[in-house]
């Protein structure tokens, strides 16, 4: 089925309170996450605080925490980005992803499709939604989850990378199995956390980047291969 261009997605709107004033639905995650994030509450917490304070950042409130409603126990692979896309209306809490309707699209989100297209042959769709990746267990998770419109990486002290590396260190103690695909520098800060996982390693697929050795590292196949010797079925990467 393909997307419908002009299709867009509401954000959930999640009240505040006093231990969450940004609103950003702090006791509506997973359940397994919510376990897996319950040391890292405080830190949670104080961030919601500070985005209360602050104002201008991306996504949506209700996105923020978007990936850690996926079902913990269905990851399967470990996508890792860097922070949110710092243009409104295209960060929706999932890595690297956007809405249906986005045009034209962030130019990471045209080299992943060119790649996922030399490499397994799925023909890269004309939307950015990778949402349906995450129905066949892809987690996709930035290393920092806001940001300042207009400011990429602006958010990076205000202390997401405590709860982000609680998330790879809970999936890594979990078991497979599971494989981490690393993109970029920030993304591989994450991988001394992932004791025992495989990790597929490479270039971000930045315009500025992915001609130095992200075209042409098959990270789709490679991540599948990792699967199957786990004992795994590889990833639907065909969008919807």
């Amino acid at each position: 089925m393909t997307a419908d261009p002009a299709a867009s997605r509401t954000p959930p709107v999640f009240p505040a309170t006093a231990a969450d004033p940004a609103g950003l639905g702090l006791d509506d995650l997973d359940p397994g996450w919510a376990r897996a994030l319950a040391p890292v509450r405080a830190d949670l917490e104080r961030i919601s605080a500070s985005l209360a304070d602050d104002a201008g950042w991306l996504p949506a409130p209700g996105d923020v925490l978007r990936a850690f409603r996926q079902p913990f126990d269905g990851v399967r692979v470990l996508l890792v980005g860097q922070d949110p896309y710092p243009t409104a209306g295209h960060p929706v809490g999932l890595s690297f992803a956007v809405e249906p309707h986005v045009r034209p699209l962030p130019r990471s989100l045209v080299n992943i499709g060119r790649e996922l297209r030399d490499d397994v042959g799925v023909r890269p769709p004309e939307h950015g939604d990778l949402s349906s990746w995450t129905d066949s267990g892809v987690l996709l998770l930035n290393r920092v989850l806001t940001v300042r419109a207009g400011s990429s990486g602006s958010h990076r002290r205000l202390g997401w990378q405590a709860v982000t590396d609680a998330a790879v260190r809970a999936l890594a103690t979990r078991g497979g199995p599971l494989v981490a695909l690393l993109w970029g520098k920030d993304a591989q800060q994450v991988q001394p956390l992932l004791d025992g996982v495989p990790v597929v390693a490479g270039v971000h697929p930045s315009p500025l980047s992915a001609s130095r050795g992200f075209f042409g590292s098959r990270p789709f196949s490679r991540v599948d291969a990792l699967l199957r010797e786990a004992g795994g079925d590889g990833i639907d990467w065909r969008l919807a």
